[in-house]
This record gives C-alpha cells, sequence and structure tokens, in this order.
C-alpha cells in the first residue's frame, strides 16, 4: 500500500504545471511592481533605489536586473556599497545618502543593517524600545538631493520606478521633491515605522502627501506602499 501511495503521488505531482516565481523583496513587492508595468507596457523599468541595502536581498529592483533592466542604486552604508560594486556592476551604483540639501551627515549604523538610518532621532527610538537593536557606529557620509541626481545621465527623463527605504527620512525625500522636474511613474515607499512587536504606525501623512502630489495607490503590503502616477496606464 505504501508503495502504491508513492507511485501515485509521483504521478500526481508530475502532471501538476510548475510555475515558479521568484521573489527578492520583502512581501514580494517586486512581483507586484513586474505585473504593474507589465500593464503600462514597460518591460525593462529604469529604477533608483534610494537606501537600497543589500544588491539581492529584501531588494526591490532586483528582480528587474536580472531581466536587463538597469538603473541606479543608492546605499550609504560603505559596507554595504561594496556588495553592489561586485554583485551589481551593470548599474550605476551611489555610496551617498539622499535629503533635502548638500551636505555632510552622520550615518547611524545599526547592529541590523536594515535599520541604517540618518535620522538620530529614529535610531535612538529603536535602540530605546527595542531591546537587543543598537546603534554600532556613527559615520559622516556625503548628502544630495534626489533633484539633483535625478537631473543626471539616464535619469534626466524621469526613472520609471522610484524606491524608497530609509527609515525616517522617507517623507522628507518626498516632500523635496521637485514636482517640475522628472517624476517617477511608480513609486514604492516604506510607510510604516519599526516594531518588532507588529505595533507599527502607518505614516498616513506621507500616503496622503504623495496622493496629493498626483499618485494613487495601486498596492499596499503593510510595510510598502506602491503608488501609480496618474496616467500612467493611459494607452
Amino acid at each position: 500500500m505504501r508503495q502504491f501511495l508513492s507511485r501515485l503521488r509521483s504521478k500526481v505531482m508530475s502532471k501538476r504545471p510548475v510555475h515558479v516565481k521568484h521573489s527578492y523583496a520583502q512581501c514580494g513587492e517586486d512581483l507586484i511592481l513586474s505585473h504593474l508595468f507589465n500593464e503600462i507596457g514597460i518591460a525593462k523599468p529604469i529604477y533608483v533605489d534610494i537606501g537600497a541595502h543589500h544588491p539581492q536581498y529584501l531588494n526591490n529592483t532586483y528582480l528587474f536586473y536580472l531581466r536587463g533592466a538597469l538603473g541606479l542604486n543608492i546605499e550609504p552604508d560603505p559596507t554595504l556599497f561594496q556588495l553592489f560594486l561586485k554583485e551589481r556592476p551593470n548599474d550605476t551604483n551611489l555610496n551617498i545618502g539622499i535629503s533635502d540639501k548638500t551636505a555632510i551627515a552622520d550615518l547611524y549604523i545599526m547592529n541590523e543593517p536594515t535599520l541604517n538610518t540618518f535620522s538620530k532621532e529614529e535610531a535612538e527610538r529603536v535602540n530605546l524600545e527595542h531591546p537587543g537593536y543598537f546603534i554600532k557606529e556613527v559615520i559622516p557620509v556625503q548628502l544630495r538631493t534626489i533633484n539633483d541626481v535625478l537631473k543626471e545621465g539616464v535619469l534626466k527623463d524621469g526613472p520609471d520606478l522610484m524606491s524608497i527605504d530609509v527609515e525616517g527620512l522617507d517623507e522628507l525625500i518626498v516632500r523635496s521633491m521637485d514636482a517640475s522636474g522628472p517624476m517617477p511613474k511608480v513609486m514604492c515607499i516604506e510607510t510604516i515605522t519599526f516594531s518588532t512587536k507588529g505595533a507599527g504606525s502607518k505614516k498616513t501623512d506621507l500616503i496622503d502627501h504623495v496622493k496629493n502630489r498626483g499618485y494613487a495607490v495601486y498596492a499596499d503590503t503593510y510595510i510598502n506602499t506602491i503608488f501609480l502616477k496618474e496616467g500612467a496606464l493611459a494607452k
């Protein structure tokens, strides 16, 4: 009987179609974005990844890179940045931070790299409210504005996709964007505060601001919100 059941199971499994979709993002955001860009009709979206973190792990743009798309990765942590030079050599990679002004600022490097931030308040909040997470070191990093970066090279006509995950300064960056300049067709932004207990607060002011800039909420994965620029789906 055991052998019969084993042969039956093998027979059934051999007839099942295999449809595997690989995701590298935290909550499948890259698969949602892939579907959206198929609807828009863009096979290889030009992307800007602000706070890119890692070239593959928890990354919203690596799936597109594998498909031949190119873009810009911005990662201020010098250790993480070296991984982009090695694993994403066809992209443009910048070891800087993004803010509303050009300056030198302190980067708070946490013992968990996904929590690195230029916000002293955010770093101290995480350190205080979540035992086990702490500031490992503080280093000076060059800041540039997103408006200056978007004027360069292939980005001068505007990226198709912008991903923003900078732990506490997401809204500052979005508010600093010049609406008269090139604006992305799609934005994926972290819209919840960090919490190990699932008690993060949704950043409603940030969501409302992006909507007021001419975007609609296309999808929300609780951690990230995907916004679509009005008119981007027009054929």
